[in-house]
């Protein structure tokens, strides 16, 4: 995926999800609650394995929405881990949308979440090394 700048995405591909019309209010624009649950569920694949287990969403640090997701565009979510805490992974995160007329790609939103590890009684617990 380029876009007209010859912007790649940077990370891996973790989520690819069409946006529909139950997605987007009655002029056509998809949610932002959408796209971030969309870039939240991708944090939480990639964080979990890099911690080999379970994670939890303990902040999102930035979020910015740079242009609107329409119904019928398809949207990629990009994860690149930045940092590895003692219980934490900190990754950036970046959605691209494919337009459903043009296929022209664009970078839409763009975000850094922070994922904290947990045991089985849902407490931190340590990331392992690697």
């Amino acid at each position: 995926m380029i876009d007209e700048n010859g912007e790649r995405p940077k990370g891996d591909l973790t989520v690819r999800v069409p946006a529909m019309p139950a997605d987007a209010n009655p002029a056509g624009d998809v949610f932002g609650g959408w796209v971030m649950a969309q870039m939240d569920l991708s944090a939480g694949i990639r964080g979990a394995e890099r911690a080999g287990g379970r994670v939890a969403t303990v902040a999102v640090q930035s979020l910015v929405f740079k242009k609107p997701v329409k119904i019928g565009d398809v949207l990629s979510v990009y994860t690149r881990i930045e940092k590895v805490g003692r219980t934490s992974v900190t990754l950036n995160v970046e959605a691209w949308a494919e337009r459903y007329r043009s296929r022209a790609a664009v970078k839409v939103t763009e975000a850094v979440f922070v994922m904290v590890a947990l045991d089985g009684d849902g407490r931190p617990t340590p990331v392992p090394e690697g």
